[in-house]
């Protein structure tokens, strides 16, 4: 078997060492997850007002919310606690600074299509519409920006009729 002079020795382990740098794979993952099991905060209600609506707090969850300051969503995780297939949520979520003062109070309806025992990741319009905000309990953005907290009360949901 012949020998390669040192120099073409050299050159292919050059080139093969360039080959393997150009193919190597671009890290894709994000770093810093979230615990999606964290549960949202709930709202203190009134339990004549739940019982008078035919709900109960605990028959819809969420958790897992994130929004960053950069965000023009807010996103969570739904879940279907009842017995019935649920196509749609009605919210109350309160906006509040870390010190409890009000930012800001909506209601919701978030279309769904969970089974009992399922869960949906849902997105809605962030009522951040500046950017000036971010979730607390996300990452820390890099520009300036106030940390808020969310809780949210179920005022209902629907449960389709039919197949």
């Amino acid at each position: 078997m012949q020998r390669l002079p040192f120099t073409t020795s050299i050159m292919i382990a050059a080139a093969i060492a360039t080959a393997l740098a150009a193919t190597a794979r671009t890290r894709t993952t994000q770093s810093q997850l979230r615990d999606t099991r964290t549960p949202l905060e709930r709202m203190a209600t009134a339990a004549e007002a739940d019982s008078a609506a035919g709900i109960s707090q605990a028959d819809v969850t969420l958790r897992g919310y994130s929004k960053r300051a950069s965000d023009a969503k807010e996103s969570f995780f739904i879940t279907n606690h009842t017995p019935h297939r649920i196509s749609a949520v009605r919210l109350l979520l309160r906006y509040t600074t870390l010190q409890g003062d009000m930012l800001h109070e909506r209601q919701v309806t978030v279309p769904v299509s969970l089974g009992s025992g399922q869960s949906q990741l849902v997105s809605i319009a962030t009522f951040d519409v500046q950017r000036l905000f971010y979730y607390y309990a996300g990452p820390k953005p890099r520009k300036q920006a106030t940390p808020f907290r969310v809780s949210y009360r179920l005022t209902g949901y629907d449960i389709p009729v039919g197949r």
